[in-house]
């Protein structure tokens, strides 16, 4: 286990003590994503800070006004006139251009090449996890399906490994191999972190108690996923087939969504306040997805559900992925760290491949930034580039942004080599 920021003991900023300069705060970046587009006439934004309004489907961001921004007019060149869903999807993090067939083809995403400068500060590089299975096959229009099931990508021709099983993706975390995932990680540390505790200060001393509290309870709902996991792996085997192709929750994966997201959430937030990482994505659903929401008294799976996207009934299942937004931007601004808080240390994205899922309209995405990058990006704004002309629109300009900002500097990524203006 890594530890949070602590201030009684020598941290990120401060002198070691030999006089040398210590690492700074590190800078975070994480990218959500939601597929089939959004409810478009109620994802709105107008007015500055605590002050900004909201639409219905940004509602569960109210606590968060000061600490966001909501981007309008972004789009994704390679994403137009290739026809519907894969080839909307597969470069939705890298603005590269796809190949049809049976190669794969594209880019490397923007967070794997955040992870390919960034990663050797950290254990894992990044966190790649998702909550819906990728699936296979190709589309109708000639595009790899597997361009629909994955937003990271490591390669031209490679997506990133995409782990769905919380509790694999907390073992990774945490590296339990074995026997080790038989006992309590809080156990194997247990002297340590006493020793630790009577070290610090008092107000460290509350803060190290609060973060071992939250790794255990992540931990005790991990650990019946575990046995679920290892009984869908049996069936899949029993049925002779593979875990993936098996439908929830046969395949062991959880039965409701809202525990699987918020999960998985509470992942990359111990990933990042632990420092064992500082980029990861979260594919909430998958292009396409046929995930279900009964609890939001919704009757058809999400990809049918966006072909009427300006019911009321898709207003609640846009409003429900972007509370889960809510929800990770909200865990890191509980956590505290140096002066302020993780997530002013982090930027968080949220994007769709789509504006509108009735249209199948990619002329625009909708985006959603939390998080300041340790003071350099202004947030409580709405920016609207709809009427900046499509060479200054562009989703990887914003990309290019938020890159200098992490420190590192590219003459160019994607379709662009120009940063976003105003940004």
């Amino acid at each position: 286990m890594a530890l949070p920021w602590l201030e009684s003991l020598p941290a990120w900023g401060a002198a070691s003590a030999s006089g040398e300069a210590v690492a700074a705060v590190p800078k975070r970046f994480a990218a959500l994503f939601m597929g089939c587009g959004v409810n478009p006439d109620q994802w709105w934004a107008k007015g500055a800070g605590t002050s900004m309004e909201l639409g219905r489907c940004l509602e569960p961001l109210t606590p968060l006004r000061s600490k966001i921004n909501v981007v309008d007019g972004l789009f994704n060149k390679h994403a137009l006139g290739v026809g519907i869903h894969p080839g909307q999807t597969g470069n939705i993090l890298s603005g590269v251009a796809l190949q049809k067939g049976a190669e794969l083809k594209g880019g490397v995403s923007v967070d794997q090449l955040l992870a390919s400068h960034l990663g050797d500060e950290t254990v894992q590089p990044s966190m790649v996890l998702g909550c819906e299975q990728p699936i296979t096959g190709y589309h109708e229009t000639n595009f790899s399906m597997a361009y629909s099931s994955h937003i990271s990508w490591q390669s031209a021709t490679s997506p990133v490994p995409m782990e769905v099983y919380p509790s694999l993706a907390f073992d990774a975390l945490f590296e339990n191999r074995g026997s080790r995932r038989n006992q309590s990680i809080l156990d194997r540390v247990r002297e340590e972190a006493a020793g630790l505790s009577r070290r610090v200060g008092a107000g460290d001393r509350a803060k190290l108690d609060e973060y071992l509290t939250s790794v255990r309870e992540v931990e005790r709902r991990v650990t019946p996923m575990r046995k679920e996991k290892e009984a869908g792996d049996a069936r899949a085997s029993d049925h002779g087939r593979a875990p993936l192709t098996m439908p929830r929750p046969e395949n062991g994966l959880p039965e409701d969504v809202r525990d699987h997201m918020r999960l998985m959430c509470d992942l990359v937030a111990l990933g990042f306040q632990t420092d064992k990482t500082r980029v990861a994505t979260l594919l909430l659903c998958r292009d396409i997805s046929g995930l279900f929401y009964p609890f939001l008294n919704v009757s058809t799976a999400h990809h049918g559900a966006s072909h009427d996207d300006k019911s009321e009934a898709y207003e609640r299942v846009t409003r429900f992925y972007v509370s889960q937004f809510a929800y990770l931007a909200s865990r890191l601004d509980a956590m505290p760290e140096g002066e302020g808080t993780v997530l002013d240390n982090t930027c968080l994205l949220f994007t769709n491949s789509l504006w509108s899922g009735t249209k199948h309209d990619a002329s625009k995405v909708p985006v959603l930034l939390a998080g300041g990058l340790g003071g350099t990006l202004r947030t409580g704004r709405v920016l609207a580039y709809g009427d900046h002309g499509d060479d200054r629109r562009k989703l990887c300009s914003l990309y290019l942004g938020i890159m200098d900002r992490m420190g590192v500097r590219l003459d160019r990524f994607g379709d662009a080599e120009e940063r976003l203006a105003d940004f």
